[in-house]
């Protein structure tokens, strides 16, 4: 009901942020993964058959990434390299003399754009939003022959990505996360006429007590050029520009109409550093005790602004927020004047099967998991994310700090900076309106050297503290803010530094001295990035042993070579079993301390969901970073609900181990069951009978108090629990076998169909003993094979979705499209003979 309630918020109040003709582009596309020789060999007529013709077109949809598949395939580097997209569109402006655009919401890295065979357009970047006006190409394209002869009034599209390695771009290719390349935000056809609003830009404030709200708007005006009678009478003419002020419900609260020559002006951005240029300033509004924006009551209003001429009418909607924060000086954070613990949480565009390219509705299923979870801040790491993120950030209440990609590798030369300065200033100026947003981000890790055979501190300061102060000049009223270059901690505004107490360095129980001392170095500290690697369905009896090895009082941040599975002192990331038992201790000690360090502006965990990396290949699962709470196609793992135990007051219970089926031990004896829930009572129920009410207590480590000593014999077991808060109960309940039998190493494997439905085959293979005892602490390489009419369902970057991936708990599961044939899967592991099974 909480997703269905959230959902239904989303429809109403997240509409789109333009109010102009614009067409998603999503259908039609064909996709050529390798270069051409030149643009005719997109274009040129081949007829069927033709061996001259490239022959590896494949359909496909928009938002497309190149990489969808080989960011994590085990065998194989991803793709880095040009790659093309063709169609052709029907294109019918309506307005006069009016403008056609192909409006980008982000493409990767590099991009070229054509209409036939003129190209009419570049951008470099891959996360910042960027048009191309195609109008004059078109019109040239119509008076030719192929206009009617071959494309049959049609008007052919052709774009080029490259992701090509550069160390002149940013983010680096150091970066833990994929550069992907395609088209993988959505393509807009865009119509406007002659006159039109290029930006609108409305800033809304209110004072601590929230007593007064003001909107300041101003817009960016765009008029067709001059000359060969383009623009026509009806644009030069007297221009007329409606504001309105709309509440929350729709309903009109003020308007302010401007007349002004110096609207007739062709206003652009120039781009160059000096802040926003051309802009026009427009009305100003104030309004008494405004509705405020904040994570539990995110009100939007709007703002609307209405260009008029002979030729017509151009309209713009932005949604706006009333609210004031507040870093409070070696303190915790304000909103609107009341102390907010900030519950965050990361995000990268990565999603099982698509990769970047994540549909609107991938989008908002995450952003509203999230929400359930309890977060009310994210930074979005690296870059610059998705206009429709940003829209449910301000829809759902989560604050944000965003960033961008100016990551890891050091300092390029003056292309490489200024590719930095212009990404900072698209990303404030479309960004500018979301009162979700209150952090600017200059930089990540950029204490970490390799790109250049230079790295010069001092340089890196000195740009640093240019982006400081152009990001302040773009927009005074936010903070700036780098996580882990201690060099420049005092240049930005809000510094987080490098703590992953119980992961990198160090155990968990450091975590709150380790953040006490960062915290006095600096004015306004935020935690972001602490948490741990967990590979999905694996769990452990004593997942804290690898903690007995590892040093204490030597600090809790990552170094160079930490993230490494090999060599060095020893730590967690390295020695530790990587199960999901011991990520909930570390998640859950961290959230009880939390809750007692009142001077804590908040953190932000890293990261929500798995995503895949390059410089991670020897992990469970290859190319992957496996911290997130959720598996790569958004399946919660069990750290999720220690999360929501502590975060939401919807309430909730989970008894941990859901995707644990077997545990196992002597005969009878005791074992821990872990129940996390926000509410203040529960009562365990083994087999039918109660083992006692437990009262919650946020600092009685582990599960807040709610864990049960019980004994077990080896069989099936039935747990339940129902827990109450007030009149409200809840409950859950687990089944699984507890083994007693011991086990030797691994001898063999079993193979077996675990379920069948709707075409798709599940099936599992065992690591067992000579004696056939299934090896429940094996953690094998496991490389699924199949011949025959079917495919698996692989390269999907899970621990379920992998053809080569670590076992856990002595299992690993592959899915197979049977596609109603039959085929043969075969899984090996080394060391042990290869079995097969007829599907």
């Amino acid at each position: 009901m909480q997703i269905i309630r959230w959902l239904f918020l989303l429809m109403v109040i997240n509409g789109p942020a333009r109010a102009q003709q614009s067409i998603r582009l999503t259908g039609n596309w064909e996709f050529l993964k390798q270069d051409v020789g030149g643009i005719w060999e997109i274009v040129r007529p081949v007829g069927k058959g033709n061996p001259e013709s490239v022959p590896l077109w494949q359909t496909v949809q928009i938002p497309h990434c190149v990489n969808a598949e080989d960011g994590v395939d085990p065998d194989v580097n991803y793709y880095q390299g040009p790659a093309w997209y063709r169609t052709q569109i029907d294109i019918q402006n309506p307005y006069s003399n009016g403008r056609t655009l192909l409006f980008f919401e982000g493409a990767g890295q590099k991009t070229d754009v054509y209409v036939y065979t003129t190209k009419v357009g570049s951008h470099t970047g891959g996360y910042d939003e960027w048009s191309v006006d195609i109008t004059d190409a078109v019109e040239a394209f119509r008076k030719t022959t192929a206009y009617q002869a071959q494309f049959k009034g049609k008007i052919p599209i052709a774009i080029k990505t490259d992701n090509t390695r550069d160390l002149e771009m940013i983010p680096s290719d150091l970066s833990d996360f994929n550069l992907y390349g395609g088209i993988y935000r959505y393509l807009n056809l865009v119509y406007t006429p002659p006159v039109a609003i290029d930006k609108l830009f409305a800033k809304a404030a209110t004072d601590k007590a929230g007593k007064v709200g003001t909107v300041q708007v101003s817009a960016r005006l765009f008029s067709s050029p001059t000359g060969g009678g383009r623009e026509g009478a009806e644009a030069r003419g007297g221009k007329r520009l409606l504001v309105k002020l709309i509440d929350p419900n729709g309903k009109l609260m003020q308007q302010k109409e401007v007349t002004t020559d110096s609207l007739q002006l062709p206003l652009h951005r120039r781009e160059k550093e000096g802040g926003l240029t051309g802009d026009v300033h427009l009305v100003d509004f104030t309004i008494k005790a405004p509705q405020l924006w904040s994570p539990q009551k995110p009100v939007l209003y709007s703002v609307e602004a209405t260009v008029t001429t002979e030729a017509g009418s151009f309209v713009q909607k932005e949604k706006i927020g009333f609210r004031h924060f507040e870093f409070v000086d070696h303190g915790p954070f304000l909103l609107n004047g009341q102390r907010l613990l900030l519950r965050g949480t990361h995000r990268h565009e990565d999603h099982a099967g698509v990769a970047a390219a994540m549909t609107e509705d991938m989008m908002r299923r995450e952003m509203v998991m999230m929400k359930e979870m309890g977060v009310n801040f994210i930074r979005l790491g690296h870059y610059q994310q998705s206009r429709i993120i940003l829209n449910l950030c301000d829809s759902l209440g989560i604050l944000v700090w965003e960033e961008i990609p100016w990551c890891r590798g050091g300092l390029g030369g003056p292309v490489y900076q200024e590719q930095a300065r212009r990404m900072l200033t698209n990303m404030v100026e479309q960004h500018y309106n979301h009162p979700a947003i209150i952090i600017w981000g200059m930089g990540n890790e950029n204490d970490w050297p390799g790109d250049f055979p230079e790295f010069d501190k001092e340089k890196i300061r000195t740009f640093m503290k240019s982006l400081h102060d152009l990001s302040h000049q773009l927009d005074p009223s936010r903070k700036t803010a780098i996580r882990r270059c201690d060099f420049c901690k005092d240049i930005v505004d809000v510094y987080s530094p490098s703590i992953w107490a119980g992961w990198y360095r160090g155990v968990f129980t450091e975590y709150k001295k380790t953040s006490e001392d960062e915290f006095k170095k600096v004015n306004h500290f935020l935690h972001v990035e602490w948490g741990g690697d967990s590979h999905a369905g694996r769990h452990a009896e004593n997942p804290d042993k690898a903690l007995q090895a590892v040093k204490t009082g030597n600090g809790t941040d990552e170094r160079a070579g930490d993230a490494s599975l090999y060599g060095g002192a020893a730590r967690v990331s390295k020695d530790g079993d990587w199960s999901e038992s011991y990520i909930c201790n570390l998640v859950d000690w961290h959230l009880k301390e939390q809750e007692t360090m009142p001077w804590l502006t908040g953190s932000a965990q890293w990261p929500f969901k798995d995503f895949s990396t390059p410089v991670r290949p020897d992990n469970p699962v290859p190319y992957m970073n496996q911290k997130g709470v959720v598996e790569r196609d958004l399946t919660k793992k069990e750290a999720f609900f220690v999360f929501q135990s502590y975060w939401t007051t919807q309430p909730m219970v989970h008894i941990y181990g859901h995707s644990w089926p077997v545990r196992w031990g002597d005969e009878g004896e005791e074992k821990m069951i872990k129940v996390y829930s926000n509410c203040s009572e529960a009562e365990l129920f083994v087999n039918g009978k109660s083992y006692g009410i437990k009262k919650r207590s946020s600092q009685d480590f582990p599960a807040a108090g709610l864990r049960w000593n019980v004994p077990f014999t080896k069989g099936v077991h039935q747990l339940k629990v129902i827990a109450k808060s007030g009149k409200t109960v809840v409950e859950d309940s687990i089944r699984f076998q507890y083994q007693s039998e011991k086990w030797g190493k691994p001898a063999k494997l079993l193979l077996e169909k675990i379920s069948e439905e709707n075409g798709i085959a599940t099936m599992q293979v065992k690591l067992l003993d000579e004696k056939n005892v299934p090896c429940l602490d094996a953690t094998n390489w496991i490389r699924f094979g199949l011949a025959g009419d079917g495919k698996l369902i692989d390269n999907q970057g899970t621990p379920s979705g992998s053809r080569y991936v670590q076992a856990y708990n002595g299992r690993a599961i592959i899915r197979v499209h049977t596609n109603g044939g039959r085929s043969v899967i075969s899984v090996k592991s080394e060391g042990l003979a290869t079995v097969f099974k007829d599907l």
